[in-house]
């Protein structure tokens, strides 16, 4: 993955990977669930125009990733985005592997 932060800025140097913000719910943004190998994730708009995926059928709750900027996105893009994701997680734990 690449690092991209909308209008091009440095970012936020105390982001944690795998945690994120809690989003107010009921503010009209769509989400759908998506299955890909054998594991469930919800898929939504994020805040700042990108996308968050939260591994819903994963061992650790609201666990999960974020992608910034991502236009209009097919499904394909979602899963690919996602078995990347599933690529980098140490199976013992749960998490993003240690480097």
């Amino acid at each position: 993955m690449k690092e991209v932060y909308p209008g091009g800025g440095p970012g936020d140097p105390m982001a944690v990977p795998g945690v994120r913000p809690e989003i107010e719910r009921g503010t009209g943004v769509t989400s759908f669930a998506l299955q890909v190998e054998g594991e469930v994730f919800e898929v939504r708009p994020g805040q700042h125009g990108g996308t968050d995926y939260s591994w819903l059928s994963g061992p650790n709750p609201g666990y999960g990733f974020s992608l910034s900027p991502t236009p209009q996105m097919a499904l394909d893009e979602h899963r690919e985005n996602i078995r990347g994701f599933l690529a980098e997680i140490d199976p013992l734990t749960g998490f993003l592997k240690e480097d």
